[in-house]
């Protein structure tokens, strides 16, 4: 069985799902306290080649066979969303620190699952939220935590694809498996790191609204994951919704796979009583001696997937407490949850 304590030198780590997963053994093979020592996809062949490719000794196909007879310290689950629970909970069962891509599950309910064995075991359990540690991020980040923006009381945000539904017919395009579409996709990376930017306040209600214009014609495709020819397309392509929180702030977010725009756009802009700003790119704008100033912070090219495998080991090995725990990402499975129950109503939810 995995060992419940550290080994003396590095950590050791079991990678479940070599897709994204792959990002995840780079960003680990760069730190002197951790190895790679198993991998693990249904693929087995994508398994073997990745595994290859990186020198890692042990390759499965079944997670519970590698938690068995691999020794192990870590575990990033990057599987299809359905599969964030079975993974992560006999893993951190097992003694083992989770590393989890986002969004924590595909439903609130597992996510729930999940936070209970966190508290149960007491075992490190990060979110991969990789966009809260670009340099970018960071940097406004700091500016905001100092006061230079007052009170954030309104802010916008949104990814927005022309043709970009990934994998289509596969696990993205089908509700068990993914728990929804652009939303809970690439929805919850620019929710997830406004909200955070906001401070996290307490989410309160949540009115959305969403539409499958695109995929069931099977227009849209973009060229992530595998398609599958003669598959399923479930979930919807756009969204839309506006969130109130405990404080009073209201942040409005727009999602979409496909859609007729100029190009695909990520952004992130919050308003507040001594500034605003917004990301890609960095600005932020405020008043100085009367008059309307604005200025580009210098932030560090920092990439987020890299430095958040730092961080992970860095809560594992010197103990620092994660800046994205799985406090925030049942926080944020509960704002998503309340969206599609709104978009299913046409009702203002209560979160």
């Amino acid at each position: 069985m995995p060992a419940t304590r550290l080994s003396k030198k590095k950590v050791r780590v079991g990678v479940v799902g070599v897709g994204i997963g792959s990002l995840h053994i780079q960003g680990y093979q760069r730190h002197p306290q951790a190895e790679v020592v198993a991998v693990c996809d249904i693929n087995v062949q994508r398994a073997q080649e990745v595994a290859q490719e990186y020198g890692v000794p042990h390759v499965f196909s079944d997670y519970q066979e590698m938690l068995e007879k691999v020794d192990l310290n870590a575990v990033s689950v990057c599987t299809p969303n359905a599969l964030h629970a079975p993974v992560a909970i006999p893993a951190m069962e097992a003694g083992c620190h989770i590393l989890c891509e986002k969004p924590l599950a595909h439903n609130l309910h597992d996510a729930e699952r999940m936070l209970e064995t966190a508290r149960k075991t007491g075992v490190v359990f990060m979110m991969g939220m990789n966009n809260r540690f670009r340099g970018d991020s960071q940097t406004l980040k700091r500016h905001i935590d100092s006061g230079d923006l007052g009170e954030v009381y309104y802010a916008k945000c949104g990814w927005l694809r022309r043709n970009g539904i990934p994998g289509f017919g596969g696990w993205f395009t089908t509700k068990a498996l993914s728990g929804g579409g652009p939303l809970i996709d690439i929805g919850v990376h620019v929710l997830d790191l406004t909200w955070w930017l906001m401070g996290c306040p307490e989410p309160a209600a949540a009115y959305g609204a969403t539409f499958a214009k695109f995929g069931p014609y099977g227009r849209g495709q973009g060229g992530w994951g595998t398609p599958r020819k003669g598959g399923t397309f479930d979930v919807e392509d756009l969204a839309v919704a506006l969130i109130r929180f405990e404080n009073g702030a209201v942040c409005h977010l727009d999602v979409s796979w496909a859609s007729y725009i100029e190009h695909d756009v990520f952004y992130s802009q919050l308003m507040g009583t001594k500034g605003g700003a917004t990301l890609e790119p960095l600005r932020i704008f405020t008043d100085r001696h009367g008059v309307p100033e604005d200025f580009v912070p210098h932030a560090p090219q920092v990439s987020g997937h890299l430095a958040e495998i730092e961080h992970f080991l860095d809560c594992i090995v010197k103990h620092k407490p994660t800046i994205a725990p799985i406090e925030h990402g049942v926080a944020i499975m509960r704002i998503l949850d309340g969206i599609y129950r709104s978009a299913e109503t046409g009702e203002m939810v209560t979160l």
